[in-house]
């Protein structure tokens, strides 16, 4: 159901463009020579504003995805570009993951989402916090990387990926370099 009525939202929204866009070309050809500079500043955005969708899995769990401003990729209508993200996956235990991030890219095909830039992710007692995040609801599967700070209440751990499966609830965390080790330190009660 939510996928109809993103497609009818994208469809609509495409074809007010592409009349718009028809609109101005025919309008262009009529226009006085001083008039050019008017009809420079006129035309149409791609930007949308106060962006919020949902979806949901098989297994019950749900991700709603709100943003400060969308702009869709002209190229492929499918992607959108996410400014000041904010995202909860409902898991079907009841459980709830935050994530916030300065700037996302959605899929509005299979709700994949790319998240970058100061990353925050709260779960339970738990925040981790990196630079660059692949979440997907149907593979069920959130990756972060890019300087990631694991935070929990007894310990703070240091790592270049940590990867959660959000079905299982395994996390794993893992180094690209292996000459390289994973950092912990315990924090002092």
């Amino acid at each position: 159901m939510n996928k109809k009525l993103i497609a009818i939202f994208v469809i609509i929204f495409i074809s007010i463009i592409l009349s718009l866009s028809l609109f101005k070309k025919d309008n262009k050809k009529n226009l006085p020579k001083d008039d050019k500079i008017l009809e420079k500043s006129s035309y149409s955005s791609n930007i949308i504003e106060n962006v919020k969708y949902s979806s949901s899995n098989a297994d019950g769990n749900e991700y709603i995805i709100t943003a400060l401003e969308g702009e869709i990729d002209l190229k492929n209508n499918n992607i959108i570009y996410l400014t000041k993200v904010k995202a909860t996956i409902k898991l079907s235990n009841l459980k709830k993951v935050f994530i916030s991030s300065d700037f996302g890219k959605y899929d509005i095909n299979n709700f994949d989402t790319i998240f970058s830039e100061n990353i925050i992710i709260d779960y339970l007692d738990n925040e981790i916090r990196g630079e660059y995040l692949d979440f997907s609801i149907n593979r069920n599967s959130l990756i972060i990387s890019q300087n990631v700070i694991y935070t929990d209440n007894s310990s703070t751990l240091k790592t270049d990926v940590v990867e959660m499966n959000i079905k299982t609830k395994d996390i794993k965390f893992f180094m690209y370099n292996k000459d390289k080790k994973i950092t912990l330190e315990s924090k002092k009660n």
